[in-house]
């Protein structure tokens, strides 16, 4: 089959296309043919260090979420699943490929209605999106901070706060992708290219942060005394963090997501079942044949892309 290699971690040239054995699917396991492969910052990362939630022997074929169609199955496996349209995370290895092969339990069915392509952007972004909310639970009015609004997950947080009557500030750099998130409900935006993004703010109940570092930091200031700040993400360089001593003078609230996966599974049944119906719209800005995922990677840590990226695998 055809695959993209990680063989030492490195920039972005160590991504290099080439083939690889076909899997078998062993015990309660089924084999997918991927159409897409969705792509996340964290893969960025681990590609480039090592380091993250994903482990893995090198050489190894990276990639940890697919969406495509059920060919066969392993002992054990529910006959059901056989020819329908799934999406499922690998565990961070295996996705950058024309087969994956996934434990049967981990997968989700695809709803009428809702592309293939759309459902494996849903998959990381949407679950994280929504157990975001669901951890903070903005009040109805309440002013909520989404920084990296243009990104896979923030495109999708500024859609669901809205929605949950949130009074949505989307933070992002440039016009381009302040544009984007005002047609997504936003009701303020801010460029935080500008330095005095923050002086131009006024203050907010919520923030929720993709990026961290000093971004991060900035965001947080914006919080009214008595407000909340989840951190999910450092695209910045590091965490979010604000030291005991202000938490408590501001009666902050520092809140940390913790997922089940119960939880995971049912995050992603939601936004699944919300996007066919039309409720929730993942932004797909840039897509990549599967062996151009070093240039998809580039893309992606340029920060020169809109919403979510994946590579299209499928010939």
């Amino acid at each position: 089959m055809r695959a993209v290699w990680l063989r030492e971690f490195g920039g972005p040239e160590v991504l290099v296309a080439g083939t690889a054995p076909d899997p078998v699917p062993g015990e309660g396991q089924v084999l997918i043919a991927v159409a897409h492969a969705n792509l996340t910052f964290v893969e960025t990362q681990f590609r480039a260090t090592g380091l993250g939630p994903f482990t893995g022997a090198l050489p190894m074929v990276p990639g940890n979420g697919v969406g495509g169609t059920v060919t066969a199955l392993g002992p054990g496996a529910d006959p059901a699943w056989l020819g329908r349209r799934v999406v499922s995370s690998t565990g961070g290895s295996g996705g950058y490929a024309e087969l994956a092969a996934v434990p049967a339990d981990g997968l989700h069915a695809v709803p009428d209605g809702l592309a293939l392509d759309a459902a494996t952007a849903l998959l990381a972004d949407g679950r994280t999106a929504r157990l975001l909310l669901e951890t903070a639970a903005p009040a109805p009015g309440s002013r909520v901070l989404v920084t990296a609004a243009a990104g896979g997950v923030g495109t999708l947080l500024v859609q669901l706060a809205t929605a949950a009557g949130a009074h949505v500030v989307a933070a992002a750099g440039g016009p381009r992708k302040l544009a984007l998130a005002a047609e997504l409900g936003a009701a303020e935006t801010v460029d935080y290219l500008r330095p005095d993004w923050t002086a131009a703010t006024a203050p907010v109940d919520l923030v929720l942060d993709g990026v961290g570092g000093t971004l991060g930091r900035a965001a947080a200031d914006l919080l009214r005394d008595g407000g909340k700040l989840l951190s999910y993400g450092l695209a910045g360089g590091s965490w979010t963090v604000l030291p005991d001593a202000e938490v408590t003078a501001r009666a902050l609230t520092v809140l940390t997501l913790r997922p089940t996966p119960a939880g995971i599974r049912a995050a992603t049944a939601h936004v699944l079942a919300e996007a066919a119906a039309h409720r929730l719209r993942p932004v797909i800005g840039r897509r990549f044949p599967l062996e151009r995922a070093a240039d998809a990677h580039r893309a992606i840590e340029s920060r020169d892309t809109l919403g979510k990226t994946l590579l299209d695998v499928a010939p």
